[in-house]
């Protein structure tokens, strides 16, 4: 008797502790929940956001300062006379020649960048692009003051640096994310860089008023070297290197990752395979489509409205934001939208990708129409915005799909589509003011059915070559992890064995 109430015991503390212990993992749960940044691949993205954010404000501050450097102001001449001057009395070539200069460095770089990325790991080389950059923004003024040459020497170094950033976050992203959390995961951190355009344009105004136009580019420089900083020292080339994620996120990353990336100096890029592979030539298509439209509102836009409606943008700096807005916020909903249907099992992966980019594209090609035969601003600019915004939709298919179809390769291939993608930047506004010589509506409708033309190609290239499969030419080399991790290929710093973990307890 007094054995089977020892047995009996026995098996009453066992179910207080299992119950005790399931108690806790709840609460551990609802902890995990809230306190998002425990999850250190939204860390990665929370980080990556303020990185593009950077990035663009980086870029844009020279367009809102350069307005401050030439206008005339009040200057005193050796003999007391005051006369109104502008501190830099550039040529109209001469300013052009100013701001375009970061696109000619920002060219040579994408798929040099792309490459070191996958070599010594996407995190340092990001970090390198914008920290490098931020510290030359801070040597812009006295550049500057010094020589017309000097600054536009220090504007195409500052795109050499910048133009690794796009294809190194792939890079992150091959080793950080999900394959089932991909679209939201890189969508958001490239909304940051709308997010910077949309705050850094009103913000350069405020401080080229108060401060002077130097102001721009300390201010500007000092918040990117904090943010570079922060994310050396935050954020490692993989989960198994970071010693703050939980056994069971690193878990579920390798388990829905799987063991197709490998050390940087393992890779070797098939590039016979890649450049004649019709799923990467969709993508480049894709990526080039997409920023032929939005780079021609880029800059014609203003020129567009003030030729055709007679309407002075300089009035009203929320026409110059709001596109920017619209595609900030459709990139968050449009990549939580993939992921959800994706995680549903209601589309293959690959139907998703064309989905949301030819979807996004048809769209586009009939707004870019209407605008073009608008009869007000008010309908011109509605427009103009959907088309922008729905961007965002079609980033949500192509801008993902180098993870798809290749992820150790993914940085090589978002330097390759996004050095097609940036010629429309330099050829769109050369082609549009070839076309528009007497600033009347009908050669306007021309430049908006070229680029409503340009978007229906893009889609049917797309809709008919896009995979979202890993393609047959990605060599996968077997090794005891997906990465080497110091040692530690399946046990954290803190010392759980990750394969003995739950994978729903934290994700």
């Amino acid at each position: 008797m007094n054995e089977e109430n020892t047995v009996s015991d026995d098996l009453k503390r066992q179910a207080a502790m299992f119950y005790n212990s399931t108690q806790r993992e709840h609460q551990k749960d609802h902890e995990m929940t809230w306190c998002f940044w425990r999850r250190r691949r939204l860390v990665v993205a929370l980080l990556a956001f303020f990185g593009f954010f950077n990035c663009y404000a980086l870029r844009v501050n020279l367009s809102v300062a350069v307005v401050a450097m030439t206008e005339p102001v009040e200057t005193k001449l050796a003999n007391g006379t005051v006369i109104l001057a502008p501190e830099f009395d550039w040529s109209p070539s001469v300013k052009g020649l100013v701001l375009s200069s970061f696109f000619y460095g920002y060219l040579i770089t994408q798929l040099p960048g792309g490459w070191l990325a996958a070599k010594i790991g996407g995190n340092r080389v990001f970090a390198i692009g914008i920290g490098a950059t931020s510290l030359l923004t801070l040597f812009t003024p006295p550049l500057a003051h010094t020589s017309t040459a000097l600054l536009i020497a220090v504007r195409v170094v500052e795109g050499l640096f910048e133009g690794v950033t796009y294809p190194c976050i792939h890079a992150v992203w091959s080793r950080w994310a999900p394959s089932s959390e991909r679209a939201r995961l890189a969508t958001f951190a490239f909304s940051g860089s709308y997010a910077g355009t949309v705050v850094s344009m009103p913000v350069c105004s405020l401080l080229a008023h108060y401060t002077g136009w130097p102001g721009i580019f300390y201010v500007f420089g000092i918040m990117g070297l904090v943010w570079t900083t922060i994310w050396w020292l935050v954020v490692k080339e993989s989960p198994e290197k970071d010693p703050h994620i939980s056994p069971a996120e690193l878990k579920y990353i390798q388990d829905s990752r799987g063991t197709q990336a490998v050390e940087g100096g393992k890779i070797r890029h098939p590039w016979r395979a890649m450049l004649t592979s019709g799923p990467v030539w969709a993508i480049v298509m894709a990526h080039f489509s997409e920023n032929w439209g939005f780079y021609t509102l880029l800059t014609l836009l203003p020129t567009f409205m003030k030729d055709v409606f007679k309407f002075e943008t300089s009035q009203t700096g929320w026409l110059s934001a709001t596109p920017y807005l619209a595609m900030a916020i459709v990139l968050q909903v449009a990549g939580h939208i993939a992921d959800w249907i994706l995680r549903r099992g209601l589309m293959s992966r690959t139907n998703i990708r064309k989905l949301f980019n030819c979807g996004a594209f048809l769209s586009q090609t009939i707004f870019m129409v209407a605008a073009a035969y608008a009869s007000s601003v008010t309908g011109c600019v509605v427009f103009l915005t959907i088309a922008v915004g729905l961007g965002g939709f079609a980033w949500s298919g192509f801008s993902v799909n180098h993870l798809d179809i290749a992820p150790p390769h993914a940085s090589v291939l978002m330097g390759l589509s996004n050095t097609v993608a940036t010629l429309p930047g330099i050829i769109s506004p050369t082609l549009s003011s070839a076309i528009v010589t007497d600033q009347t509506a009908e050669q306007w409708r021309i430049v908006f059915f070229m680029s409503s033309a340009i978007y229906l190609i893009g889609a049917i290239i797309y809709g008919i070559f896009c995979s979202a499969e890993l393609q047959p030419w990605v060599v996968e080399i077997e090794s005891d992890a997906s990465f080497d991790t110091d040692g530690a290929s399946v046990t954290t710093a803190r010392g759980y064995d990750n394969k003995g973990m739950d994978q729903n307890s934290e994700m």
